[in-house]
């Protein structure tokens, strides 16, 4: 697992002022401790965000401390789609914790080939073990299914160590076949008189 790290600055000023200083404001959240406001680089959080996701594991430095935790919460512009918002939740890493999981859909090219497409019901899942056993998405290849395939809890490669929290039974996608995208012209028939 790359070490991620990030340098956090306590704060008192409001979010919109962080915010006008090029800073994107946040929350550290830790085992019985209350939440700490903090904000971040906006331009070093990004990059963490666009290379490794929203649920990344990482080191948080504050002050003289670094701490091990995952990003929990990222609120984003509704317009505009940028961070204007983070939660972080600070663990030991030998601590359980749960998590929602991107589910990554490898594959998808070799259906559309043989005419079918996956039809996604459920993007996430739900999962619960150590940080350090734990991975940024969860990918399933899905290049060979066929029609009528469900992928469920059995086609996630995961570790021994993440348990599913989902129902076990839970679909997540479906293979169904491409429906024909010929568009006739319809013909007018003229009554003979």
């Amino acid at each position: 697992m790359e070490n991620i790290s990030i340098k956090a600055i306590a704060r008192s000023e409001k979010p919109k002022k962080v915010r006008n200083a090029g800073f994107i404001p946040g929350v550290l959240n830790g085992p019985g401790t209350t939440s700490i406001p903090v904000k971040f680089d906006s331009i070093a959080l990004n990059k963490i965000i666009a290379r490794h996701g929203s649920n990344a594991k990482l080191w948080v430095a504050l002050g003289d401390e670094k701490k091990f935790g995952f990003i929990k919460e990222v609120q984003r512009h509704p317009v505009e789609g940028k961070v204007i918002h983070i939660s972080i939740q600070l663990v030991s890493k030998d601590q359980n914790v749960k998590m929602q999981l991107p589910i990554a859909f490898h594959g998808q090219n070799g259906l559309e080939s043989r005419l079918l497409q996956l039809q996604i019901y459920k993007a996430e899942i739900e999962v619960e073990g150590k940080p350090a056993f734990m991975p940024d998405e969860v990918i399933v290849d899905v290049a060979k299914k066929e029609v009528g395939d469900n992928i469920t809890v059995k086609d996630f490669p995961l570790s021994h160590e993440i348990k599913v929290v989902d129902p076990e039974n839970e679909i997540y996608a479906v293979i169904k076949a491409a429906k024909a995208e010929a568009v006739e012209e319809a013909e007018e028939v003229k009554p003979e008189e």
